[in-house]
């Protein structure tokens, strides 16, 4: 994206082809209210082009990590320092590969060899020197934990300081039911205040508990505490109590402390355990209410107030003990069995036995069996795929089909009845039986298809199985917890606030004994539920009085400040309890740089992978001041970036280059961004001086909603009733402030929905009416940024599909019919034993792994085949005077020329070229692939498959032509340059007659487009409507719309 203020009064001379334009260099001002001129974000003081010799540097002599040139470089410490460059340029090879990893090297060098054992360590990078680094913390754009209870709020910690929180100032209400429906669901709570229960209260409620049952009166000292505790069952002997209970277990001290040993009940040291002093077993009656409240008085006694009832329930033969617990300090005074211990922060965690909701274990949701993915076509017979789990050819194909037909026979019906077609009342019965009872009318006892499904996915111990039957499982709420996670006693905790949250989405189903739709009284889970914005102001106007203030003072001052960082990076819109695999890698990168900033380090030096992404233009100031914020107190920000306002923000600039892979490697320039553009062959720096540019199409594709594929009412997550058109035929642009909906809309949505019609996919598409046009098109592909592949043994050639192509020229050569070689002769996937060709030394790979167990692992290379993959007879096939092996590291530019007499091999490598990959080798494993460079790989793929124009003799007679293709934020990791290759390769893909839908916040892209529907207009909850659609010409004119007053100033 060339300089705004460059570019204002040019000439619109550019075509749709978005080619290069070469321009001269004008001042020119622009006085459009959001001109980039008058942006927040200002240009540090100038600083030379090459540092000065007296600042404090970090100096890296003779790089040389992947395709870095030996180069020499200076940075400067505690300032901004920007990497840019074309994809593929070496700029992570540098930041990440070089500094960080030498500078956490040397950092974990002065830990002990036994420390170091348990830590992951980076090998050396290839350098002779580098000078004056400080510690070093990488803060990537990867995607966050998948770990289903990891949360925003847990990540950032303040999770732990909220439980603290309502641990030391939180009002405890009763949950005691007073009215329940029939099947025992409640409808209203007491929701008195819990008051201090003396212990004839807790006699009162044990004797109506526990009436003509046996019991144990218990005295709780130790909970959830690891060691032997010896001396606490010695105090017990001391104290004439001659029983204890340990982890569930009844031990008579009187022969457990016989030997002089300090385990005596063999405990676990670092096991956690529970113990509990038997103060009496009593079978409770009238008789004996004098001896009940003995030992309650006595267990409150030596418990602090605490006591636990045991009652026994008889189950046949068999008798089980369940625990109540009382305290003399919490419970209803009314029903005081509905007792709470004494608040703890364990008590609020989800993660903690004892605070979790035992029904869902602190997930908030369950696995449950999905009738509409089990039935998903109701014309199909009911014994012939009816019921998709019991398909002919899966798992359970030789009893589940007798079963079904058994069925049909008892009921009356034929197996070949289309499942769809039976009366509502016996489809009930086939899919969730009689409960155990013999139905009346038919006279059949029935488990039913879905508790059957249930049972086998609960009761199989194959992998095989337990992958099935996933797929037609979806994630639902927790019925007991309502999604909130914590056991009910949690959940009557309460703060308040002079604050009113939202009560749309804090006030929770699960609490239902206090006034409704209050939001100045929130419970942990509901304070949660708001989004960060709303929970700073909740938590900044607590109701507390002078003590609760004394103690809550530092617990509010680390929340405020926590959120506020967050704020900062532009994350106001997200939900504390919002699940951190639901982040994209941008939004996980922020909260990792919030974290960071929250935790004051100074003297460090950090590295940061593209913190734009995912960020809209009117945002980038905030993340900038942020940055500023870590320099201004002492540490060195690296960032790798390629966002004009971040690269005009810098302290100082290194721009790799000049160009990608092999002709990489390079500093092309240096310094201010007035070096930069002053500097000649910086690529960079032709598009920072508006030198070059990427064109406004001069004419536009006709397009309009009328002819589209149309979501109507979508209310996933946060959009509200959203009709959105996707032209067909058209680059449809989806844009939108972080938080907007974009994502939910296209990808949760669109893109489900549609594979879901046109593939039979068994996503579950979001929230919507319908969807109309999808008979508009034949196929939908997502090109997303994840790599084409997990393993080293995955390549552009395997993935493109040209490897199987080139192994069959392999194979018509002279020597290999002399041979009788067959294709798998030249793949290093397949062993010897199946006519394989590789090096078996090295299975393939080309490098053995040596393990250095207080050191990290060292690859070398093969000794066996050197590098090369194959063994020696494989590697005599030669075509052309090149071995299977020279083809592998042969770039996709020099395969064009090599291959030419194979014109699938030409034209996939052409397709690779022109996206701008024509420096990568056939052979580069996947797993060294950037985003971006996935991204277009995938890209490449299609248009070889079919994606080119009509005319272009590329074309290939699979493709039809007439697909859908979903894109999110293509440009990440990508420079000005790469973006114009892929907006070429967009325009490509719709040319012949496809339709692409791309998530992006760039301007150089949306300013392409044919159609944009712009979503906002704010972030969360202020968001999810449409703010405008149309041409980016007509978003340009809506004043209302924050990119359109962005987009003005590119057009």
């Amino acid at each position: 994206m060339a300089s705004v203020a460059k570019r204002a009064g040019q000439k619109k001379t550019s075509t749709r082809k978005t080619s290069t334009t070469k321009v001269s260099t004008k001042k020119a001002t622009t006085q459009a209210s959001f001109s980039r001129a008058a942006s927040q974000i200002e240009p540090r003081p100038a600083m030379k082009g090459a540092v000065h010799q007296d600042e404090k540097v970090i100096r890296v002599r003779g790089a040389r990590e992947h395709n870095l040139k030996n180069i020499d470089v200076t940075i400067p410490r505690d300032k901004l320092v920007v990497v840019t460059g074309m994809s593929g340029s070496g700029k992570s090879s540098l930041a990440f590969d070089t500094i960080f990893a030498e500078g956490q090297r040397k950092y974990m060098e002065s830990l002990s060899a036994y420390a170091r054992q348990f830590l992951d360590q980076l090998k050396k990078p290839d350098i002779d020197e580098i000078e004056g680094i400080p510690p070093t913390i990488a803060i990537e754009q990867r995607s966050a934990a998948h770990n289903p209870r990891s949360t925003v709020a847990t990540t950032t910690e303040i999770y732990d300081y909220l439980r603290l929180l309502f641990a030391r100032c939180g009002k405890a209400y009763s949950w005691a039911p007073t009215k329940q429906k029939r099947d025992g669901t409640v409808t209203a709570r007491s929701g008195t205040p819990i008051s201090a229960t003396s212990a004839s209260q807790i006699v009162d409620g044990v004797s109506r508990l526990a009436e003509g049952k046996r019991i144990l009166v218990l005295a709780p000292t130790v909970r959830g505490k690891k060691g032997f505790h010896r001396d606490v069952l010695e105090a017990y002997a001391q104290q004439g109590w001659q029983r204890a209970r340990v982890n569930g277990t009844i031990h008579d001290l009187r022969d457990v402390l016989t030997e002089p040993n300090e385990n005596p009940l063999d405990l676990g040291r670092y096991e956690k355990h529970t113990i509990e002093a038997v103060i009496d077993r009593i079978a409770v009656n009238a008789e004996s209410r004098q001896r009940l409240a003995e030992s309650v008085e006595a267990a409150l006694r030596v418990a602090d107030g605490s006591v636990i009832i045991a009652i026994e329930e008889q189950n046949g033969d068999t008798a089980t003990w369940t625990d109540h617990a009382f305290s003399s300090k919490f419970a209803d005074p009314k029903r005081p069995e509905y007792a709470l211990e004494e608040l703890e922060p364990r008590v609020f965690s989800f993660n903690s036995p004892h605070g979790m909701c035992k029904s869902c274990t602190g997930l908030g949701s369950m696995l449950e069996f999905d009738e509409e993915l089990v039935i998903p076509d109701p014309e199909r017979p009911i014994a012939k795929g009816g019921v998709a789990p019991w398909k002919a050819n899966g798992p359970g194909a030789m009893v589940y089909p007798r079963v079904i037909k058994r069925f049909c026979r008892t009921v009356g019906i034929s197996p070949t009845t289309p499942i769809g077609t039976l009366e509502p009342a016996l489809m009930k019965l086939l899919m969730h039986g009689t409960d155990g009872k013999k139905d009346t009318k038919y006279g059949i006892n029935w488990q039913g298809v879905m508790p059957m499904l249930a049972d086998w996915f609960n009761k199989t111990e194959s992998q095989w199985v337990k992958d099935h039957l996933h797929q037609f499982q979806t994630q639902k709420t927790c019925p007991v917890c309502n999604g909130d996670r914590l056991r009910i006693e949690a959940l009557h905790v309460v703060v308040t606030s002079a604050h009113k949250a939202d009560t749309n989405r804090a006030c929770s189903e699960t609490v239902i004994g206090r006034p409704k739709n209050d939001g100045s009284m929130l419970n942990i889970a509901e304070l949660a539920r708001l989004n960060i914005s709303d929970a700073l102001a909740y938590i900044e106007n607590l109701k507390l009085d002078s003590e609760q203030q004394h103690i809550a003072e530092p617990i509010v001052r680390e929340v405020g400040n926590r959120l506020r960082f967050l704020a900062s990076v532009g994350l106001e819109y997200l939900s504390l309890d919002r699940r951190t695999a639901t982040l994209s890698g941008g939004e996980a990168q922020r909260i990792r740089l919030a974290t960071q900033v929250g935790s004051g380090l100074v003297g460090a030096c950090y590295v940061l992978d593209e913190p734009t992404i995912g960020l809209h233009q009117r945002d980038n100031d905030r993340l900038v001041r942020t940055l500023r914020h870590l320099t201004d107190i002492g540490n060195t920000v690296i960032v790798v970036e390629h966002d004009e306002d971040m690269i005009r923000a810098a302290d100082y600039i290194l721009d790799i280059g000049p160009g990608p892979g092999v002709h990489g490697g390079r500093v092309s320039a240096c310094g201010t961004v007035d070096d930069i553009i002053n500097t000649a062959g910086s690529i960079t720096g032709e598009y920072l001086s508006g030198r070059k540019r990427i064109d406004v199409p001069t004419e536009r594709r006709k397009v309009s909603a009328s002819k589209a594929i149309t979501v109507k009412g979508a209310k996933e997550n946060n959009l509200k009733n959203v009709d959105a058109a996707f032209p067909i035929g058209g680059l449809v642009c989806v844009t939108g402030v972080s938080g907007s909906g974009k994502s939910t809309l296209v990808n949760e949505i669109l893109l489900k929905a549609v594979r879901r019609e046109l593939h039979a996919g068994r996503d579950k598409p979001g929230q919507h009416s319908r969807i109309t046009g999808i008979n508009k098109i034949d196929r939908v592909i997502e090109v997303d940024q994840s790599p084409i592949g997990r393993t080293p043994r995955s390549n552009p050639a395997t993935y493109t599909g040209i490897f199987d192509d080139i192994r069959k020229v392999y194979t018509q050569t002279r020597e290999s019919k002399v041979r009788g070689y067959q294709p798998g002769r030249f793949s290093f996937n397949v062993p010897a034993e199946r006519g394989g060709g590789r090096c078996e030394a090295c299975q393939g790979q080309g490098l053995k792994r040596i393990e250095m167990h207080f050191l990290p692992d060292v690859f070398v290379t093969c000794e066996v085949c050197n590098g090369k993959r194959y063994n020696r007879e494989t590697l005599e096939v030669l075509y052309r005077g090149k071995s299977i092996a020279d083809v592998l590291d042969m770039t996709c530019e020099d395969a064009i020329d090599f291959f030419e007499n194979h014109p699938k091999i030409v034209r996939f490598t052409e397709c690779m070229r022109d996206v701008g990959l024509g420096y990568i080798t056939l052979g580069q494993p996947s797993t060294q692939l950037s985003g971006g460079e996935a991204q277009r790989v995938k890209l490449a793929t299609e248009l070889g498959k079919g994606g080119g124009t009509k005319n272009d003799p590329r074309a290939y007679t699979q493709g039809s032509g007439n697909s859908l293709y979903i894109l999110d934020e293509p440009t990440t990791g990508l420079h000005f340059e790469d973006i114009r290759k892929l907006v070429s390769v967009i325009h490509m893909l719709v040319d012949a007659g496809n339709t692409v839908v791309v998530i992006e916040h760039n301007l150089d892209v949306i300013k392409c487009a044919d159609w944009i529907i712009d979503l906002g207009p704010e972030g969360g909850d202020g968001g999810g409507t449409i703010v405008a659609e149309g041409s980016p010409e007509t978003i340009a004119k809506n004043t209302k719309s924050y990119t359109g007053q962005w987009l003005k100033q590119m057009l």
